[in-house]
């Protein structure tokens, strides 16, 4: 028992020995050697993140649209600011005081010891100025990244914007890569290849003294990871074809969609009014998107895609006859005489078969076509027969790309509207409404609404003969990309191919010696198929259409064209659809008068009938 009693206190100590060892030593350490105190202030470790460059993006002739341009961003980690004199702070960076004590304040509340941004999108000058005064604002260094920049002018509404990240989306874990200070896209292709173009952010580790100078990597850049660049864009979009676009439409409101038909690729893509791309880049973005926004104009409104509110007007006659030929109702030696009594229209011969109603577009003619369709004598009740024929008549609608999302890469497109039995029930009361309550849309007016896009891809369908692929603005994705499975797939109508011929027959009329005259292009060799339209506006002068392609048994282009305000498809829409057809074939305009006519405007002015 002693000798357990005498090891104990052996044990105890030892014990005490060594914490005696121990705070002498950490008592040295912390009052008397004042060098691990030195170094812990003179060095630290700051990590710099390298963003990675954002993918590029190019035309289809490998034209640049979209690059990357340095920018600088002044960076703060709050918790080694010391002695910060605020009033000196705020005239280097040239911010008003209440200014830099809330972005203080926003930077604490983010991360006490991570960096986050306190002043972005500095120029090369104030980068050179600030950077020379830095040292004696500890906490605080540059940052060097890379922002958006156009070579051009052109293409705003589908190449969309970046932007700094929201504090909404920072919450949602679908961004949880994401960090506050980091860009993002917002509207068009920077959004819907978001994923593909934003590449992987990369950090560096420094080591600082006090003063914020750099005394070399940290263990040799052992723990450094480099940015990884984004995947660049190849585009469908022929950039001269776009600018020249743009250029007959600059003054008016509208838009033009241009789609080569057998891809489904997207040519050209103009909404008017459109803005430069450049706007979006510096410090000026939040206050020029704003402007734009604001504008009674309504700029920022995407129209090819969202404008799906106005009737098509007469191209719609296209679709009744396709579907009535399918049907088997009509022949393409159908013939109706032109009974004004039925629902008015203009002066021309009369009677006439499906090639002269095309030509001239009689509005009676498709009136009674549309009937045959639509009251097929499958009830004996008239109200039921319409309701039955217009619900099979809405399914086929359907299948030419009307009334849905079509499904482009672009966000926000609007699906459109196309009449159906739901709605009348709603209206007049199932069992109440019959064909005269309906007849309006024999010629693409009542409740019917269909987007720019969705015109020029139903021109695609009739210079296919009866298919469509996905339109689309994005070729490929990466260096060696292809075009992605979904814009490869094709979609058929529900006509046959046969019935189309007869349809574009007319369309050639149409323009050889009808209302789309002015998009005739015989003098250079290319036989363009057209329609003309008008569709009706309560709130003002009509609205102006015009769809076509060319060349006829060869089809490499297939466009629509719609001029707000423009009256008659015939005088404003198909010179522009001419010129843009001409343009994309030849590489070059012989059609000057034509040229003249649409800048001056003057269709404008003419008075209505």
């Amino acid at each position: 028992m002693k000798y357990l009693e005498t090891r104990k206190y052996i044990i105890q100590g030892i014990f005490l020995v060594v914490g005696i060892v121990f705070a002498t030593r950490l008592f040295y350490i912390q009052v008397v050697d004042s060098s691990y105190k030195q170094a812990a202030e003179t060095n630290a470790i700051k990590p710099i993140i390298q963003y990675p460059f954002r993918g590029l993006i190019y035309d289809r002739n490998g034209k640049l649209l979209v690059q990357n341009t340095p920018v600088y961003d002044l960076m703060v980690v709050p918790k080694d600011v010391k002695d910060l004199d605020t009033l000196r702070l705020a005239e280097l960076v040239k911010l008003p005081l209440e200014d830099v004590r809330e972005r203080l304040k926003k930077a604490r509340s983010f991360s006490y010891v991570q960096p986050s941004p306190f002043y972005q999108k500095l120029s090369t000058q104030e980068f050179a100025y600030i950077q020379n005064n830095l040292i004696d604002f500890p906490g605080f260094y540059i940052n060097a990244r890379t922002a958006r920049g156009y070579p051009h002018q052109s293409l705003g509404h589908a190449l969309g914007y970046i932007a700094e990240i929201s504090p909404r989306q920072l919450e949602d874990s679908a961004y949880s890569g994401y960090r506050p200070g980091d860009y993002i896209g917002k509207a068009g292709i920077e959004l819907e290849y978001e994923k593909y173009l934003m590449g992987q952010r990369g950090v560096k580790y420094k080591m600082v003294n006090v003063r914020g100078v750099e005394k070399g990597s940290f263990r040799e850049g052992a723990f450094d990871t480099l940015a990884v660049a984004g995947e660049n864009l190849v585009s469908t979009i022929d950039l001269d074809l776009q600018a020249y676009g743009e250029h007959l439409m600059n003054g008016a409101k509208g838009s033009i969609v241009a789609i080569e038909p057998a891809t489904g690729e997207i040519l050209a893509y103009v909404s008017a009014p459109f803005y430069d791309p450049n706007l979006f880049t510096g410090k000026d973005y939040g206050k020029n998107y704003m402007e734009l926004l604001q504008d009674s104009n309504k700029t920022m409104f995407n129209r090819p895609i969202m404008a799906d509110q106005n009737p098509p007007g007469s191209i719609f006659k296209l679709t009744q006859a396709l579907i009535a030929l399918e049907e088997g109702v009509i022949t393409p030696n159908t013939t109706f005489a032109c009974n004004r009594s039925l629902v008015n229209c203009h002066n021309h011969p009369s009677p006439l078969n499906l090639y002269g109603a095309v030509q001239h577009s009689c509005n009676p003619w498709f009136y009674l076509a549309y009937k045959a369709l639509i009251n097929q004598g499958k009830s004996k009740n008239t109200f039921t027969d319409t309701a039955i024929g217009l619900k099979e008549w809405r399914e086929q609608v359907l299948s030419f790309g009307f009334g849905k999302q079509l499904g482009i890469d672009i966000p926000g497109e609007k699906k459109g509207i196309i009449a159906s039995t739901d709605l009348y029930d709603r209206v007049y009361g199932k069992n109440r409404w019959k064909y005269s309550t309906i007849y309006s849309l024999s010629i693409g007016q009542g409740e019917l609404g269909v987007t720019p896009l969705q015109m020029a891809n139903f021109m695609a369908v009739v210079a296919n003969r009866g298919y469509y692929i996905t339109p689309h603005i994005i070729r490929s994705v990466g260096d060696e990309g292809k075009p992605l499975k979904e814009y490869q797939e094709k979609h058929h109508s529900s006509v046959s191919p046969q019935h189309f011929e007869p349809i574009i027959a007319g369309m050639a009329e149409v323009v050889r010696a009808g209302t789309g005259r002015r998009a005739n292009l015989a003098k250079v060799g290319i036989e363009v198929c057209g329609k003309t339209g008008t569709a009706q506006n309560p709130q003002g002068a009509d609205h102006a259409v015009f769809v076509a392609f060319a060349p006829k048994d060869d089809p490499k282009i297939a466009i629509a064209v719609y001029v707000e305000h423009g009256k008659w498809g015939g005088q404003s829409a198909a010179p522009i659809a001419g010129l843009m057809i001409e343009q994309y074939l030849t590489d070059t305009v012989t059609m000057k008068a034509q040229e003249k006519w649409v800048l001056s405007r003057e269709y404008l002015n003419i008075r209505s009938k």
